[in-house]
């Protein structure tokens, strides 16, 4: 799908992978979830960490990227995560994303297993803009995996390769301050997404945000939050935008938005089950389970007119 650049944005939820009981990658749940996103309002979709990417064997991860532009079909803006442990695998999957799955976007996190300097991931994400021709989102998920990456870095790249083909994704604490610091090293050209699962949005939003990359369990609080940002209908905003918050809270790690999205998936109909692939760092309790639901319930009755 060829999109101009300058459009896109909005709600871009990152799918999860659902999987059988073997542990094997689902495919049929997989195109039910991503026409349930499309139901529920997504402007695209994107595959990333919360994807369970760094679970996945290379074959696996080329396989999902494909599955998953097939089963889009173009209805909106595909993005694909391709950031990996070396330069030589990240290049390799860009090309893959551009020219085999038809991508309209990449997303890169950084090597998460070393401390690369500056230098260093300048040579990373440079190798990646020169393989393909597509905008790339520059993701800091420091937040819950790697390092923070410095404003005066990111916005070197942008410098370097130009603000239709860098973007950003920042999600390394605090993030408002942050945002704005980056927004103003790039005199505001950056093209910058919410990343925090919904939890930062509409701080992020009046900062000038394009568009968030939320978890696909909470578009039914989403999608309403982020039309009534655009419309400045601010007290419905901060009506769904309190539970909605409260209910990202809970979720304080990687594995705990895998457990509690994958939850509040099987609770929508979307999934059958809540597996994700071991060894886990947060396991869903009953009383967390419980707060879950009762979150949910609230941010859906603030979403009621």
């Amino acid at each position: 799908m060829t999109h101009n650049p300058k459009s896109i944005g909005g709600v871009l939820p990152v799918f999860q992978t659902p999987f059988h009981t073997d542990e094997s990658i689902d495919f049929e749940t997989l195109a039910r979830e991503i026409d349930w996103l499309y139901e529920m309002g997504a402007d695209g979709i994107c595959l990333a960490m919360v994807s369970e990417l760094l679970r996945l064997s290379h074959a696996e991860r080329m396989e999902l990227a494909e599955k998953a532009a097939r089963f889009n079909q173009q209805r909106g803006t595909l993005i694909l995560s391709v950031g990996a442990e070396s330069s030589h695998t990240a290049e390799q999957l860009a090309r893959h994303a551009e020219q085999a799955c038809g991508a309209d976007v990449l997303m890169a996190i950084p090597p998460v297993t070393v401390r690369a300097t500056e230098d260093e991931l300048t040579r990373y994400y440079s190798r990646i803009l020169t393989a393909v021709s597509l905008p790339v989102i520059v993701q800091d998920a420091s937040g819950y995996v790697g390092q923070p990456m410095s404003i005066a870095f990111q916005a070197s790249l942008l410098e370097q390769f130009g603000a239709e083909r860098v973007w950003f994704k920042p999600e390394a604490t605090p993030i408002g301050p942050r945002l704005s610091a980056l927004r103003d090293a790039t005199d505001g050209r950056a093209r910058i997404f919410e990343g925090t699962g919904g939890i930062a949005l509409v701080d992020s939003f009046q900062r000038g945000i394009v568009g968030t990359i939320p978890g696909a369990d909470l578009m039914r609080g989403i999608v309403p939050l982020w039309r009534a940002l655009q419309a400045e209908d601010w007290d419905r905003a901060s009506r769904i935008h309190g539970p909605l918050s409260a209910l990202v809270s809970l979720q304080t790690s990687l594995d705990g938005f895998l457990a509690i999205e994958k939850h509040l998936l099987r609770r929508q109909g979307v999934f059958q089950n809540e597996i994700t692939r071991g060894p886990r760092g947060f396991l869903l309790d009953p009383e967390t389970r419980r707060e879950a639901d009762r979150l949910f319930d609230l941010m859906l009755t603030a979403t009621t007119p």
